[in-house]
């Protein structure tokens, strides 16, 4: 150093200038430097949509592709990540302090092994798919649903066979690996029950929500 001032000035025009650039700059670094909130209100699934609008029209697209009703696919979401977008299994704790490893590579709102999000990719062509976008996700676990369906022979609005489809695989639901595993069959009865009840919410304000939804693309949203 020469004792010199280290800073240097920029002249009022150019910042002036490039201002917009600038805070165009530092809205992509925010938004790509966090993940998307879960919804304040998960119980409820006109409350999720009111909140989060544009999961609404990418669940209906997931729905239009693959079939699988968009409650089933909410109440898969629940139970797999509670809407958290990073999700991941916890960690196994040595001595109930010492953290350990994950029992698996599962991550995102769908808790996707990153083996089977690679055959989703592979087989969808969806190239740059990531766990933790909620668009990617929801398809994700419409093209499993509907996978289960051909291979397994599961009706696309069977939630409670679907789950057990998804948690166990498909080779493992054909062996009814299942079966015996109380612990499991309790939480696909669960997420068949959330399914039920975002059903019966969605037809609450589905009319609402396509209104919205099609404002919102006139508008270019």
């Amino acid at each position: 150093m020469t004792g010199k001032n280290p800073f240097f000035w920029i002249p009022v025009s150019l910042i002036m200038k490039n201002r917009f650039i600038l805070s165009l700059g530092l809205v992509v670094l925010t938004v790509s430097g966090c993940a998307t909130p879960p919804p304040k209100n998960s119980d409820d699934l006109c409350a999720i949509f009111k909140e989060k609008p544009r999961w609404y029209r990418e669940a209906k697209e997931s729905y239009r592709r693959w079939g699988v009703p968009i409650p089933i696919l909410m109440a898969i979401i629940y139970q797999e990540s509670s809407f958290r977008a990073r999700a991941r299994p916890p960690r196994k704790r040595y001595l109930g302090f010492i953290p350990g490893p994950r029992p698996s590579n599962a991550y995102g709102y769908a808790q996707a092994l990153k083996e089977t999000w690679e055959m989703y990719v592979k087989s969808t062509g969806r190239k740059g798919a990531d766990r933790d976008d909620f668009a990617d996700a929801v398809d994700f676990i419409g093209w499993y649903g509907d996978v289960s369906h051909r291979r397994c022979g599961i009706p696309k609005r069977d939630a409670y066979r679907l789950y057990l489809a998804y948690h166990e695989g498909h080779g493992g639901f054909n062996k009814n690996s299942y079966a015996g595993k109380s612990w499991l069959l309790g939480i696909a009865e669960q997420v068949k029950e959330r399914a039920s009840i975002y059903s019966r919410q969605l037809a609450r304000c589905r009319g609402k929500l396509e209104k919205d939804s099609k404002k919102k693309r006139f508008l270019f949203f």
